[in-house]
């Protein structure tokens, strides 16, 4: 059974980014234009991974990650901030709500690549 990941950004560009280096893994890739929409795909498909952006209308990253952290079947799944802000705020704030890392944006596939080989996979499905 392949993985699969939901990848969650407003920049089309980005989105085209992630979905091809995920699927160099061998993910099968859904995507998401805010976290409103990704949280409606998610009560209805289990994902193993989540790569979301932060600043996103209807619903940011962090908001995001506290919605999918109270699904049961999203408690062990790796979730991946990958966003342009800086802050330590936030960053402490994506922590407390359950994201698993953060990576700024810019990023290339190679540094995505090596921060997914790092993540445990998700036990739960």
């Amino acid at each position: 059974m392949a993985k699969t990941a939901l990848i969650v950004d407003d920049s089309g560009v980005f989105l085209r980014m992630l979905e091809s280096t995920l699927w160099a893994l061998d993910y099968e890739v859904t995507e998401a234009s805010d976290g409103q929409e990704a949280l409606e795909k998610a009560r209805l498909q289990h994902f193993d991974l989540v790569l979301t952006d932060q600043n996103m209308p209807r619903m940011d990253g962090v908001e995001l990650i506290k919605g999918l952290r109270t699904l049961l079947s999203y408690r062990n799944v790796p979730i991946l901030m990958i966003t342009t802000e800086t802050s330590d705020e936030l960053k402490a704030q994506a922590k407390e709500a359950g994201a698993t890392g953060w990576l700024h944006k810019p990023t290339n596939p190679g540094k995505l690549l090596e921060i997914l080989s790092k993540i445990p996979s998700s036990d739960a499905s």
